[in-house]
């Protein structure tokens, strides 16, 4: 059977170099999630690492396929020296963990809520899951495997995210564009929602 982690991270280090640090993270009752960060000139990328071991089941199903079904990791990037980004780890390491934790399905277009900011100071205290491919191509695995997906995540406001869940993801991402925001921005201010 692949050893689906090796060869997440050799996709993550194709795409963007070595990573100048790790940390791991291990919640009762599942896999160690790792999440690896990448310094390029003035980003950052926070890449997790082990969400894609199993595949993420319906919650719906009675019974989980072991093989089928499926697979992804998660990729923040932010601007670097704006704001103690580092101390995302553990929220990204909680988000990665939950398809294990709570059974749910990690996909483009729903949200994951930290509860609290994503890092000291941080105006963001969910995301939204973006489509995958721009960023980091998909990682094809042998049959039966589902391909790994490498999902960005986008900072989301309090109102941003309330926002979204009236107007919907799309909606959200196209106010982001009409107004330009800078999503890469650590300490950005919500984007105007009025009508």
């Amino acid at each position: 059977m692949a050893d689906v982690p090796a060869l997440v991270e050799a996709r993550l280090s194709e795409t963007f170099g070595a990573p100048d640090a790790r940390a791991a993270v291990t919640f009762v009752g599942t896999d160690r999630i790792e999440v690896l960060r990448f310094t390029a000139g003035d980003l950052v990328r926070y890449a997790t690492l082990g969400m894609s071991a199993q595949p993420m089941a319906d919650p719906l199903a009675t019974v989980a396929d072991p093989l089928r079904g499926p697979r992804a990791e998660l990729v923040l990037t932010v601007r670097a020296g704006l704001a103690r980004t580092d101390e995302v780890l553990r929220p990204l390491a909680v988000f990665a963990a939950s398809p294990q934790v709570e059974g749910v399905v990690v996909a483009p277009g729903g949200s994951l809520d930290a509860t609290e900011p994503l890092w000291p100071g941080a105006p963001f205290r969910a995301v939204l899951v973006a489509e995958p491919g721009g960023l980091v191509p998909d990682l094809p695995l042998p049959d039966p495997l589902d391909p790994v997906r490498f999902l960005p995540l986008l900072p989301m406001t309090p109102a941003e995210a309330a926002w979204k869940r009236v107007h919907g993801a799309a909606a959200l991402q196209d106010r982001w564009l009409a107004r330009q925001t800078d999503l890469r921005d650590p300490l950005r201010k919500a984007v105007d929602l009025a009508t």
